[in-house]
């Protein structure tokens, strides 16, 4: 199906050897995340309180999953109250049924749809297709996947991989655009002409949702194009998918994000433009409001202690910018609408670690740190990658590396033991060593040396250095050249 889903088709590590030979994705990627790592970085430093503003957001999005049963019912309750219906999906089938019978209901074709990660997730514009319902993406970089029937490689730039040159040749293909020049602008309108007539006749629109306020029942899309706009305001009807996990307790809460997630995300101020909705109201926007609640796998991470964490998420993509595997090997090498480290939690999560490929994604971490100082909602993404990476290893059968590793768990359980093992060690490595390195090893041990040196073992260990210096103490000797002899402990000055 066209849109993507979360199931990785192979590993990581086989993907990103295909993704690592595309030189021109990778300096496109690097020029894109450089510039948004940059620009991120000067926004954030305008904000005082920035550190205290994400342990807030934490606060809050771990208060309502604590209580996510509750406020679920209430977002329900005040949705329906100001007119609109709400509609509970187990899974992806579920969703994408909920969504085509609502097409059906109105004779809808052709639908258009606002960025929405979620409905990627549940690859609903396959799911559509399969029932007649064509689906227009209306922002331009999912747009521009769309038409060369691509795949995301972003949570917030879905075609960072594509350059103006490569935008121009599939507009003047697939829109008929007669493009003199690859410059944005004239990119941008001739998107902005092709979708225009979709905004003014298409009867049903589909969005996602950035949060939904629990106590009033709104719904929120942040944008920065107007396409989302135009899409929660302009059909008759206007159905929201959206991830469980997205609900807020109040518009307090939402006041939070809203500072957040424009500065982590398009290092913006504020978003240009911040949609609410709340149910209809006669004469003003769409008449009928359908809002979709997505589980998906979601209630099972949240109940994982450690891995629940992830589920804080607003989708900003500070992570991946800051992320040197991400940006080098880009975002298909994942194998999901979620790339990058937050993808790398998440996707193995939502398949209850169940999918041998989704399993290879926790280890797509040089473990740097980096994601969990950029998240606005201090995530520990390294504390999850090596909690699941644990996870894997230990539903492996016995093979070569996990007998090695318990043996030197043995070996190094043992101070005698552990000595032994390096003077062996030291004895055998003497036909290994050149140049006090050692540059080849055999066998499968020959991955460690296939890219870096390894320093040969030192003639003596620490553990034998201390051990001759305790027995043989050095004399001390006093300024004037003769021996001082030792003290004993109670003659020594005390500070």
């Amino acid at each position: 199906m066209s849109g993507g889903g979360i199931k990785p088709d192979v590993t990581f590590a086989k993907a990103a050897h295909g993704t690592l030979e595309n030189a021109q994705m990778r300096r496109n990627l690097r020029h894109a995340t450089t510039t948004i790592r940059e620009k991120r970085l000067r926004a954030v430093a305008e904000v005082a309180d920035w550190q205290e503003l994400r342990t807030h957001g934490a606060a809050v999005k771990d208060h309502a999953m604590a209580n996510l049963g509750q406020y679920l019912e209430e977002l329900e309750a005040s949705v329906q109250r100001a007119g609109g219906r709400v509609h509970w999906a187990r899974g992806a089938t579920e969703a994408r049924a909920i969504v085509a019978q609502i097409a059906h209901s109105h004779g809808a074709r052709e639908i258009i749809k606002v960025k929405s990660i979620t409905t990627d997730e549940i690859e609903l514009n396959g799911g559509l297709a399969e029932h007649g319902i064509h689906a227009v993406e209306t922002d331009l970089a999912e747009l521009i996947v769309q038409l060369a029937e691509d795949r995301p490689s972003h949570i917030l730039v879905p075609a960072i991989h594509r350059n103006r040159s490569e935008i121009r040749e599939l507009f003047q293909r697939k829109l008929g655009a007669e493009l003199l020049t690859d410059e944005p602008k004239a990119l941008a309108e001739a998107a902005r002409v092709y979708l225009r007539e979709k905004f003014l006749t298409t009867k049903v629109a589909i969005s996602g949702a950035n949060f939904a306020i629990a106590e009033s029942g709104t719904v929120c899309v942040v944008e920065s194009e107007g396409n989302g706009r135009m899409c929660v305001t302009l059909p008759e009807v206007l159905v929201s998918v959206m991830g469980i996990e997205k609900v807020l307790p109040t518009w307090e809460d939402a006041a939070v994000f809203l500072r957040l997630l424009p500065r982590s995300s398009t290092a913006e101020r504020m978003n240009p433009y911040n949609s609410f909705w709340s149910g209809v109201r006669e004469g003003d926007g769409p008449q009928e409001f359908h809002l979709v609640l997505l589980d998906n796998g979601r209630t099972d991470v949240l109940a994982d202690e450690v891995g629940r964490q992830t589920l804080r998420c607003i989708r900003c993509s500070a992570c991946l910018n800051v992320c040197p595997v991400y940006e080098r090997t880009g975002g298909h090498a994942y194998g999901s609408v979620y790339p990058g480290p937050i993808g790398a939690i998440l996707t193995p999560q939502l398949l209850d670690m169940k999918d041998k490929n989704a399993n290879t994604l926790p280890f797509a971490s040089s473990l740097c740190g980096a994601c969990y100082d950029a998240c606005p909602v201090k995530i520990n993404i390294p504390e999850v990658l090596i909690y699941l990476r644990g996870k894997v290893a230990a539903d492996k059968s016995p093979n070569i590396e996990s007998i090695a590793m318990k043996s030197m768990a043995w070996i190094m359980g043992d101070a005698r033991r552990f000595e032994m093992a390096i003077r062996l060690a030291r004895i055998g490595q003497g036909p290994l060593v050149r140049d006090g390195a050692i540059h080849w090893l055999p066998g499968m041990l020959g991955g460690w040396t296939s890219a870096r040196d390894m320093p040969a073992m030192p003639k003596q260990s620490f553990r034998e250095w201390w051990r001759n210096r305790t027995s043989h103490p050095p004399a001390a000797h006093d300024p004037a050249g003769g021996p001082i002899a030792p003290q004993r402990p109670e003659e020594a000055e005390r500070p």
